[in-house]
């Protein structure tokens, strides 16, 4: 399908994100811990190309977003998050969209309320709030209040990890154009596993599938992203990601970058 308004692009290419341990996008049941902070800054940046009855269409957009996490207990975390999101549109090497600016805050909290240390197993719940922040206008947001929740599983063994994660967010558009073209209702599903190469250094790989936000009968969004995350030391990680679309749905190709600090 041809995309030509920057509020579908927008909401393809730049979802409020889930703060999982980036560049992961599944999540895990790990928590700060009672009275524990982690702060994290991330940045995002996808191309896509698309070419249909002789239109040949070039997006390009990213996102950087802010996350502050604070342990309420030993299993219980909430996060406050901001991105900052830019799109642009290119129609046979024309620009004929070009927005940027904040997106709207994202509420999350986690509650692991299951954990069986003798097979390392794990389930979390985490409800999510979407206040809107953003110009809808621009498609930058929703304009109004959203929400969903999303289930994690992990399974650990001595050096690798397994997480599963399933999701459903309701998005309420306050923009009649953007309530005529998107779904309010999506789901996600998602695996990821992760191996400790060495003390400092993890590597993973990740698959998922988002539900398309369109209404329209184009296929649900798949990709497979791969990474690293290196440990400088006790309080701080760097992490790198490359994400590759696996259907036209979903962007051809997505760097990642950021890094994590606790305290």
């Amino acid at each position: 399908m041809i995309k030509r308004v920057c509020p579908i692009i927008l909401a393809l290419l730049w979802s409020v994100p889930a703060f999982a341990t980036h560049p992961l996008m599944t999540d895990d049941t790990g928590t700060q811990g009672r009275g524990g902070f982690q702060f994290e800054y991330n940045g995002e940046y996808s191309t896509d190309h698309e070419h249909a009855a002789g239109i040949v269409e070039k997006e390009s957009g990213g996102t950087i977003a802010a996350a502050l996490t604070y342990g309420l207990s030993d299993n219980i975390d909430i996060c406050v998050g901001l991105p900052w999101q830019w799109s642009s549109l290119w129609v046979n090497g024309n620009l004929v969209s070009n927005d940027n600016g904040i997106g709207d805050t994202s509420v999350e909290v986690k509650w692991r309320f299951l954990e069986c240390k003798t097979h390392a197993f794990s389930l979390a719940l985490k409800p999510k709030l979407l206040i809107p922040s953003g110009d809808a206008q621009k498609g930058l947001g929703n304009g109004n209040i959203s929400g969903g929740v999303q289930m994690i599983a992990t399974k650990e063994w001595e050096k690798r990890a397994l997480h599963c994660n399933v999701g459903y967010l309701h998005n309420s558009y306050s923009m009649a154009q953007d309530a005529a073209i998107l779904k309010q209702d999506v789901w996600n599903a998602s695996l990821a596993a992760e191996v400790h190469l060495t003390d400092k250094l993890r590597s993973f790989a990740d698959i998922r599938i988002d539900s398309n936000v369109e209404k329209t009968p184009d296929p649900n969004r798949v990709f497979l992203l791969g990474g690293i995350i290196y440990r400088m030391k006790d309080t701080l990680d760097l992490d790198l990601g490359v994400k590759a679309g696996l259907n036209h749905a979903e962007s051809d190709k997505t760097i990642l970058a950021g890094l994590t600090a606790r305290f």
